[in-house]
């Protein structure tokens, strides 16, 4: 199975999700903030969340990290900060952070950060998972045993991932063209139906479902 994507930031200007889904796409994943550029939200985030959801799109968010991202307590203070952007809505989808901008030689300390994000987000109940590409993210920027437990969003353009082969979701070309969109747009497939997974199980905002008891 293989649930086709998208993943949008301001970049990508306007958006008719209305459009989106009616070309057959079922998610986006949208950018919420980061910390890159000092601290920040997106300027598109909640208006293409409000449209993505009015359009009937599932979707998800991600959280893109700068390279002050190094030890537990960097990467737990940047998962507070995105649970802050986060508060108030609904993610049918995971909430990632995206780590391509670490440093090779910070491998160690990179993967503590992204552990500490992962778990924070989780406590605070998130479906959190991790960004970032085949070979230059996951293979050189993390130590991939100690992350296995996590959700994985894996970018390689062209052909399917080769190190980072157990993925959720990939993201498979940056040059997409989607009607309701101007320019290229990234896009993604899910091999995963996470909607169906983070509703029933009540994470990232959601309640989870009360089962009614059966009458004797």
């Amino acid at each position: 199975m293989m649930i086709k994507g998208i993943d949008v930031s301001h970049w990508n200007g306007e958006i008719d999700f209305n459009k989106v889904k009616k070309a057959g796409y079922e998610f986006v994943i949208i950018k919420a903030g980061g910390s890159d550029k000092g601290f920040y939200t997106d300027s598109k985030f909640n208006k293409n969340y409000e449209k993505a959801k009015a359009a009937g799109l599932n979707v998800g968010a991600y959280y893109f990290v700068g390279k002050n991202f190094k030890g537990a307590e960097s990467g737990k203070a940047d998962a507070e900060r995105f649970i802050k952007i986060l508060a108030g809505k609904q993610f049918e989808y995971p909430v990632y952070v995206d780590i391509e901008t670490l440093e090779y030689r910070y491998r160690d300390v990179g993967t503590d950060a992204a552990i500490a994000f992962c778990e924070t987000m989780e406590k605070a109940g998130f479906f959190c998972g991790i960004y970032a590409s085949d070979i230059s993210g996951f293979k050189e920027m993390l130590i991939r045993d100690r992350i296995t437990k996590y959700s994985v969003w894996v970018a390689r353009y062209g052909t399917e991932p080769k190190y980072m082969k157990d993925y959720g979701m990939w993201q498979y070309s940056s040059k997409g063209r989607v009607d309701g969109i101007a320019g290229s747009v990234d896009l993604d497939y899910s091999k995963v139906d996470y909607a169906k997974t983070i509703k029933s199980k009540g994470f990232n905002g959601f309640k989870k479902p009360v089962k009614k008891k059966e009458v004797k």
